[in-house]
């Protein structure tokens, strides 16, 4: 390790390694400064090294073999941005044995594989740091390891996948279908020609699952967390929902409620007047309730090549800070607690329920009575005639169990007087 420069090597140079390379590049006087020491980028692992880029490096520091990067005794801290889990946690785990400190921009490795890898680096003394796994240029990790660590925390809610986002934003504000914009969303270059990691709320899953393990201080299970994406969300709905005061975004919700810590995934309402309603585009935000901070909001670009470079380097920095003082290993694993997951069933909230039924008489309070008699209330109902003599209604219920909802709509799905029953989204006050 040299004591007059830091060396970094990349896993990867695609959208996200390319604007690490920018900023490292444009500001590195600046960055020089504030670590008191340069910071230089060594080996750069690539699938094709010969291929045009639009960055420029010195010769031979590209390479299409990543074991050269992780095993270079040169190499001070390695950053994987080649995304998925395999190889890059395999490059990780060896890069840790080899003396290595690590940045990561992959979500799916942290929310699968990431206290592992956390502990491994923390038993060597070396920094491991994930910034961009969330967010993508919106300062996030850091904030909830360290500078709101004196809080409890209670909940965290945020808008963490850009693309759904930029959907159900076209859908609101221009009246558009969702197979419509999703094509659109495929043209710009928003959503990937197979959508269904963002489309289907996998993504968020990864995401909120990093964001609700921090906040909570307790490993989070993938498979405790229920996970719905927007594919179901109709033009219907967003009109609907804009005449009632509401908007629809994917959110992703950690809980923690009487020791035990409920995570999820999916469309909800909110009010107009809710500080992630106006959050639109391509944008992302994160709203966190803790006892002693109150409520926090972090709002930004939740990816491409330079917010999310930039986090990055603010990792590459923090950790460049540290090799210089020699006071590494102090950035690890938080998860402390094992906290149980709460079942989806026990969770109480609100709903918008849409249906179709035949327009008689006493077909509405026959509706009524089968959810009375799973103890759901109803806060409003709008009844509007359609097309063929039947009547779409909708409901917004008061809080009511998960459980006694799907009761309840599992019934009413079977009448003969109904024609189905459209929708069923949660409303996050």
């Amino acid at each position: 390790m040299s004591s007059k420069i830091i060396n970094v090597g990349l896993l990867g140079m695609g959208t996200v390694g390319a604007g690490v390379v920018r900023v490292l590049q444009q500001n590195a006087d600046s960055i020089a400064s504030k670590v008191g020491l340069p910071i230089r980028i060594t080996r750069v692992a690539v699938r094709n090294p010969d291929r045009p880029r639009d960055v420029e490096l010195p010769a031979g520091v590209l390479t299409g073999n990543a074991a050269e990067v992780v095993s270079d005794p040169n190499v001070d801290i390695v950053c994987e941005l080649i995304g998925g889990l395999e190889p890059a946690q395999s490059l990780i785990a060896e890069a840790i044995r080899n003396g290595k400190h690590i940045v990561t921009a992959n979500k799916e490795l942290m929310a699968k594989g990431g206290h592992a890898l956390l502990h491994a680096a923390e038993e060597r003394s070396l920094d491991f740091c994930f910034e961009a796994s969330v967010g993508g240029g919106i300062p996030i990790i850091q904030p909830l390891k360290q500078a709101l660590a004196g809080n409890k925390f209670s909940e965290i809610i945020g808008i963490v996948n850009g693309t759904t986002n930029y959907i159900l934003s076209k859908m609101t504000m221009e009246g558009a279908d969702f197979g419509d914009v999703l094509a659109e969303a495929q043209r710009r270059g928003y959503a990937e020609a197979d959508p269904t990691s963002d489309v289907g709320g996998f993504d968020a899953q990864y995401k909120i699952a990093i964001l609700a393990s921090l906040a909570f201080n307790s490993r989070i299970d993938l498979k405790d967390i229920f996970v719905e994406g927007i594919t179901r969300v109709t033009k219907r709905d967003i009109e609907v929902a804009k005449d009632l005061g509401f908007v629809i975004k994917l959110v992703g919700i950690g809980q923690e409620t009487n020791g035990a810590v409920a995570v999820r995934v999916h469309p909800a309402l909110l009010r107009q007047s809710h500080p992630l309603a106006s959050v639109n585009d391509v944008y992302n935000a994160v709203y966190v309730r803790g006892d002693a901070v109150g409520d926090v909001m972090f709002y930004g670009r939740g990816a491409g090549s330079m917010p999310t470079g930039s986090a990055v380097v603010g990792d590459i920095i923090e950790i460049a800070r540290n090799i210089r003082k020699g006071g590494t290993g102090r950035i690890g694993c938080t998860c402390f607690r094992e906290l149980p997951a709460r079942p989806l069933d026990l969770l109480e909230t609100k709903y918008y329920i849409r249906l179709a039924a035949h327009d008689r008489p006493k077909v509405l309070a026959s509706l009524a009575n089968v959810f009375g008699d799973f103890d759901v209330s109803m806060e409003s109902v709008v009844q509007r005639p359609v097309a063929g003599g039947d009547a779409e209604i909708v409901w917004i219920t008061h809080r009511s169990l998960e459980a006694n909802v799907r009761s309840a709509l599992d019934v009413i799905d079977r009448l003969e007087f109904v024609g189905g029953v459209q929708n069923c989204i949660r409303v996050e006050e």
